[in-house]
């Protein structure tokens, strides 16, 4: 129960640092081979690989999105006795945003987390609304 207990607290640390736009910190929770998959079909969708290509993701989203609260609802991990450091975990959470243009924006999703060596190798997006209001928000309309 307590490898549940760090999971959970790391990962709400993680999501407390893109709250606060904090590039630096968030990206020392990922592996240098770590892999972000972001839905949609908009230029900032796809399969991010590397520290690089991950925290260029990340900056960019920063300064789209100047401001960024994401509140989460639910963080569920896998094996609740995990201390090797392995581990899956889902968080679902709703975000609350305005973009460089002043939009305001609202969605909920799911991040979907893999674990390897107590560093996130490879984290997924799922996400509720991924139409028009998603587009809008990223400024691809």
């Amino acid at each position: 129960m307590i490898g549940a207990v760090l999971a959970k607290k790391a990962i709400a640390d993680a999501f407390e640092c893109l709250n606060r736009h904090d590039l630096l910190r968030f990206m020392a929770f990922w592996r240098d081979d770590g892999a972000f998959i972001y839905p949609g079909e908009i230029p900032q969708s796809g399969i991010f690989e590397g520290r690089k290509a991950v925290e260029g993701w990340f900056r960019g989203f920063f300064e789209q999105f100047p401001k960024i609260r994401f509140d989460i609802k639910d963080i569920c991990v896998k094996n609740i006795f995990a201390f090797t450091g392995n581990n899956s975990v889902a968080v679902h959470w709703d975000i609350y945003l305005t973009n460089r243009d002043g939009r305001e924006g609202i969605n909920s999703g799911v991040t979907v987390i893999y674990i390897k060596g107590s560093k996130v190798a490879r984290a997924k997006d799922y996400i509720f609304d991924l139409w028009e209001n998603f587009k809008r928000n990223w400024s691809a309309l």
